[in-house]
């Protein structure tokens, strides 16, 4: 990794109208876009919205829905995660969409945990921040976790992300829905933290540091 890149969009989706997501999604891939960004991640059910109110989680997109940001990931050649569910062995549960500028379509990963990416180039592994051997491979340059904390939550969260930084000497990015998203180094140390509001989090990787910027959506 000499020169990345990446973003993580601040968005907390209070409705089930995965059009309208989209339509957001596509505000903040445009932004990124103009940060040169090579990778943008959003929050937790980004997509699909929140828990509904029988505490059942909303139906997954299907492909056709989601076309627009495929197509937005080859035209600015931007990967992106995004929050979904997923229907997998009969079961429906937090899921992510990984689209990506060499993928003929967007992927589906059903999880309830992170992701490593190795570079800008690089693939994607699921990983568990809380497991004691989460197994990152000796490649991996960057954590990141799309999150749907409160403010109570987020403390204790956090506290666990920044550890598993310094530990495994990994770069981790959140995007958080309500505020609070983040960038730490690989040694633990915060580089920056948004607070509330729709916000694109940016860090760009320069001579073996990271520099961060948070820009407002407009």
């Amino acid at each position: 990794m000499s020169h990345w890149t990446i973003a993580a969009a601040q968005y907390q989706p209070t409705h089930h109208c995965v059009d309208e997501h989209i339509a957001h999604h596509l505000r903040f891939i445009a932004a990124a876009a103009r940060q040169q960004c090579n990778l943008l991640l959003f929050p937790e059910l980004s997509l699909t919205g929140p828990v509904l109110p029988d505490s059942q989680l909303p139906a997954p997109p299907d492909r056709q829905q989601l076309a627009p940001l495929h197509d937005a990931a080859q035209a600015y050649q931007l990967s992106m995660i995004a929050g979904i569910t997923v229907d997998d062995n009969g079961q429906r549960q937090r899921g992510l969409a990984w689209f990506s500028p060499d993928q003929p379509q967007a992927i589906f990963y059903p999880h309830d945990a992170g992701v490593c990416l190795e570079s800008r180039h690089g693939g994607l592994t699921l990983v568990d921040a809380q497991a004691d051997l989460p197994g990152i491979t000796p490649t991996a340059t960057l954590f990141t976790r799309g999150m749907a904390m409160s403010e109570a939550e987020r403390p204790a969260s956090f506290a666990r992300l920044q550890r598993f930084a310094h530990r495994y000497a990994i770069a981790v990015l959140v995007a958080n829905h309500d505020g609070g998203s983040a960038l730490w180094d690989a040694r633990g140390q915060l580089i920056l933290r948004a607070d509330r509001g729709e916000v694109l989090l940016t860090g760009r990787y320069v001579e073996q540091s990271w520099q961060g910027e948070i820009i407002p959506l407009r």
